[in-house]
């Protein structure tokens, strides 16, 4: 396994395994800590004032802490690792002879990093101010960063399945034509293309 290799998947290990400290730990005590309300970082969908609204004003202390504390500090490192790892795994899947169009294909996966950053620092204005304090226009901002972040994953993300899926049928491909070359050594479909 070459060293390439190797990083990628530590680096993919290590994005693992923040996003499930996200998702099994920091985002279900918010949401328990909300009334059963998801943050707005897990809102693909985006949210409107009323919805921003009371999301706050359901949030409890302890919940509003584990947001603006670990949560947030969480996010620091989660969008960089996840648009790493994204823009490796386009690269290295897309086809060498690509040459250049590798690297833009792989560059779809940082827009939603940056977005996210935004969307980080936008959220964390309107946990500061409160319920009380915020106003249509910091929820608006807030809500196109996290469209934004939704659209640019999903980009990238859609682009790799393609990968994956153009990966997993030609090694299909492959191991069929050496099973019939296995049995049928003479036969047609198995002789080398010229």
């Amino acid at each position: 396994m070459s060293r390439r290799t190797i990083a990628f998947w530590l680096l993919f290990a290590t994005t693992l395994c923040v996003y499930i400290v996200i998702v099994g730990w920091s985002v279900p005590m918010i949401a328990s800590e909300a009334g059963g309300l998801m943050p707005f970082d897990m809102r693909p969908r985006g949210y409107s004032f009323d919805q921003a609204k009371a999301f706050l004003t359901a949030l409890s202390p302890r919940g509003h802490e584990m947001y603006v504390g670990p949560e947030q500090r969480l996010d620091t490192f989660y969008p960089a690792l996840l648009s790493a790892t994204l823009f490796f795994a386009i690269y290295l899947m897309a086809p060498a002879r690509w040459g250049g169009w590798r690297w833009l294909l792989a560059a779809t996966a940082i827009p939603s990093a940056v977005f996210d950053y935004l969307e980080n620092h936008a959220v964390a204005v309107m946990l500061r101010v409160g319920a009380d304090g915020i106003t249509p226009a910091e929820v608006a901002i807030a809500n196109r960063w996290t469209l934004l972040k939704s659209v640019a994953s999903t980009i990238a993300m859609v682009i790799l399945i393609a990968f994956l899926i153009g990966w997993a049928a030609n090694r299909t491909t492959a191991v069929i034509r050496a099973r019939r070359l296995a049995r049928h050594p003479h036969h047609p479909d198995t002789r080398p293309r010229t």
